[in-house]
Parts: C-alpha cells; structure tokens; sequence
C-alpha cells in the first residue's frame, strides 16, 4: 500500500474507532414503578353494590371514551373542539418544533460537506512586492477561476453529540405526549360542559315544575280561603312560596349562558358565532362498566407521566452533554480546491490542491464553569426523578378520589331517589287528608317544596356522577400517540 494512500486512511480510521466509543454520562433507564398495588384504594374504601361497576383490572380505556356516552352531539362537538381548538394547534406546533430540533441535533452527529466556487478579475501591484523601473511599466492583470469542496467530520469521541441528540429526541417525546395531555383534557372539558348544560337544563325544567306546583298551590288557597276553609296565611304563605322559587331561575339561567359560553371557546369559537347543541341527561346514560387500568399499567398510559419521564430522559442526557465538554473535542476535515486562469484548464491536476486535517481542542482553565454545568445538570436530573415521582402520586391520588366518587355518587343518587319516593308519597297522603278536611294546607305546601327539592336532588346528582365518570376516563385514558 503507498505510503501516501496509508496516511490518508489513518485518520478515517482513527475517527471510526473513535465514533464508536461509550458516550460519557449516565445511561437513562426507565423508573422502577413506586408502587405494585393491585388496586388504588384501602381496602376499606373498597366495594358497594351499584349500578355502576368499575370493570375488572387490565381493561383499556378506548382512546375515544366519550363514545362510551352513546350521544352523537357529544360526539360532533368534542371532535369539532379537536378539530379547532387553539390549544391543541400550539400543542401541535410545539411538537413540530420539538421534531425539528431533534433533526438539527442528529444532523451535528453527521458529516457537514461545503462547496465553493469563484471567478475574480485581478490587478497585480508588482511595486508592493520591490519591482520597480522601467522593466515593468505595466501591472499584470488576470483572471481566476476556482471550485472546490470540504469536508469536516466531528469524531464524538465522548458522545458530546449523540446525547445532544438523545436529549432532543427525549424532548420530541415529551412534546408528544403533552399534546396527547392537552388532546385528553380538552375532551375531558368539552365533555364536562356538555354534562352541565344538560344539569342545568334539567334543573330549569324541575323548577318550571315546582313553579307550575306553586301556582296550582296558590290558586287552592285561593279557592279554600274564599270557601272559609282556609286563614288568609295560608295564601299569603302559597304565594312566598312562589315568589321564592322564582329566585332561583336567573341564578342557573346565567349558568347556563356561561357554560354555553366556555363550551363555544373550547371549539374554538366565539360564543356569538356557533351555539351548542341542547344536551339532555337521558341522551347521556352513563356506562354499566368503568374501565379502568391497572395501577401498574397507569404509568405507561398516562400522557403526563410520559411526558414528566421522558423529560427524566432529556435531563439525564444532559448530564452526558455537560460531561462530555471537559474532555478534548476532535475533529477531521479535508478540502479540494481546483484553480486556475482560464476555466477549461480548472480540472487539470496541476490546477488542484488539496488537505487533510485532525484536530483537538481541550479545555484547559475555564474558571470551573464546565464542572459547574456537570453539577448543574446532575442537579436538574435529580428534580426531575423528584418532578417524575410527584407526577405518578398525584396521578394514582387523582384516581383513587375519582373511583371514589363514582362510588359516592351512585350511593347520593340512590338515596336522592329513595327521597322522591318517600317525598311524593308523603305529598300524595297530605293531598288526600287536605281534601278530606282532615289537615290544613301548610303540610300539603311543605310536602311538595319536599318533592321539588329531592328532584332537584336527584337531577344534581345524576350530573355529578355523569362529571366524575367522565373525569375518571380522562384520569386513566390515553392520548393519540398510545390510543386504541
């Protein structure tokens, strides 16, 4: 082999043993779980017989779970929001950005090739250079021509550039799954102010009722006070009653003006501009089945736990970059210049030139600033194993308060509706004694303000349990990246 081919292939070599050196810095390895529970609650707070089950453990949340809802506005409206929404557009540009970064942080891993290429018309000043006389009268002038190419190729021996680019794709990944979390929450918030538009129609429409029992009550004392069965009280008393309930329209008529609002901004529209549909509580039954993942699986599902341990990732690929800028950083370059006067002779080999190159620098006194930034980022990685961890306990918290909700609510539901039983029979029995002239007409009021307000009841907790399903399917679902 020419001694002149050997040298030129020495460095290639060199670079590649060096490129395939061990990066420096701690290698990422997923968190062990903090917890292998079989279940997120006590013991004690488990079980109750309801209607209502949480389905048995390993069962996925399908990543479209207000479909569980059989309503089509739901439907329409919560992929419109998707569609619209302002929030989930910067989440989706926060992605491409994230994307991007990685690429330009994998495009310093590789080669980085350049090209030149001139034309100049030169005047030559012999006198600068000592000519003088009458033996060169003249300046030459001339023209030249060049192309040429370079190459330069960063070794990496420590990895300075591959856990750059590991950082950057760990914070894609992150980017990610905060979409997916922004993506969830907003199905989660469309889907809640639907339940309260169809509460607060409900509730309208149980206070009509009570209202239409106030006059029909008002009228009887009416009637019962001009037949002398009655004392004036008794109409005076019907008529606070009504007066009373009436109060208590415009509260939830600015309710549900509000929530007709924030429903309208959530698709990413002014409230001018689109009108919701009028949810009703019967279109919305909720599911005879609550799937719910396990506790072991809930940290591999759940968008803001991807996201907080995939910035774990980027944090401890830092730690590898504030490392590997202590030790030396080499490189290799080459460049191949063609020149010459006239431009049918630039690809004569008389008319090349060319190098090659290695070189190194290395820090030498910095003030102890590159230490600092290895004990910074050791730092930062640290807050993020703590950040990661506060994550994954407010999540498993954040579920076992909603599977516990749920519980409640379907025991409040039950006993609202034992209420309107108990309540319209008490109204039924006071209505026979009044009209047998066995009782006077304030039990017959009190009883019926009972009924209205059991109603009332039931309607706020069929809502209620209607909220926390839906927020528990949020709190164990999964986003786009990790959907069914």
């Amino acid at each position: 082999m020419k001694p002149t081919l050997i040298r030129t292939l020495t460095p290639l070599a060199l670079a590649a043993l060096l490129s395939s050196c061990a990066a420096v810095g701690p290698d990422f390895t997923s968190p062990a779980p903090l917890t292998m529970a079989r279940d997120y609650r006590p013991a004690d707070e488990r079980g109750g017989a309801s209607p209502v089950v949480l389905s048995g453990p390993g069962e996925a949340v399908a990543r479209d779970w207000w479909t569980l809802f059989p309503s089509k506005d739901l439907d329409a409206v919560i992929r419109l929001a998707l569609a619209a929404n302002p929030e989930i557009a910067s989440a989706d540009a926060s992605l491409d950005a994230a994307r991007a970064e990685l690429a330009a942080a994998r495009g310093a891993e590789l080669p980085e090739v350049s090209a030149s290429t001139g034309a100049s018309q030169n005047r030559l000043n012999l006198a600068a250079f000592g000519f003088s006389g009458g033996g060169f009268p003249n300046n030459p002038e001339f023209s030249l021509y060049s192309l040429g190419g370079a190459v330069s190729f960063p070794l990496d021996a420590f990895g300075l550039a591959r856990r750059g680019s590991e950082g950057a794709a760990a914070r894609a990944e992150a980017a990610l799954h905060q979409r997916d979390a922004a993506w969830l929450i907003l199905t989660g918030q469309v889907a809640t102010q639907a339940v309260t538009l169809a509460v607060l129609r409900e509730e309208l429409a149980q206070v009509d009722a009570i209202l239409a029992d106030d006059r029909r009550t008002v009228d009887l004392a009416q009637q019962a006070e001009k037949a002398g069965g009655e004392a004036h009280s008794a109409g005076v008393s019907a008529s606070a009653q009504l007066a009373a309930d009436q109060t208590l329209v415009a509260p939830l008529k600015k309710q549900l003006d509000t929530a007709r609002h924030a429903l309208a901004v959530l698709t990413g529209h002014a409230p001018s501009d689109w009108t919701p549909p009028d949810f009703d509580l019967a279109a919305l039954p909720v599911p005879a089945s609550l799937p719910v993942a396990v506790p072991s699986e809930l940290a591999h599902q759940r968008p803001d736990i991807l996201a907080a341990e995939a910035r774990l990732h980027a944090a401890t690929a830092d730690v590898g970059v504030a490392t590997a800028r202590l030790y030396p950083n080499l490189s290799l370059s080459a460049q191949i210049t063609q020149g010459a006067l006239r431009p049918e002779n630039i690809f004569n080999y008389p008319s090349t030139a060319f190098g090659l190159a290695a070189g190194a620098t290395a820090p030498v006194f910095d003030g102890g600033r590159l230490r600092a930034g290895v004990k910074g980022a050791e730092a930062r990685r640290r807050a993020a194993v703590a950040a990661y961890q506060q994550t994954v306990l407010r999540a498993f918290g954040q579920v076992a308060d909603l599977m516990q909700a749920v519980q409640r609510d379907q025991e409040a539901l039950a006993a609202q509706h034992a209420s309107v039983d108990h309540a319209a029979e008490t109204l039924r029995l006071n209505r026979l004694a009044y009209g047998a002239g066995a009782t006077g007409l304030f039990p017959v009021i009190d009883a019926s303000r009972q009924l209205s307000n059991a109603r009332l009841g039931v309607a706020r907790a069929e809502g209620q349990l209607r909220l926390d399903a839906m927020a528990l399917f949020v709190a164990t679902g999964r986003g786009l990246a990790h959907g069914a």
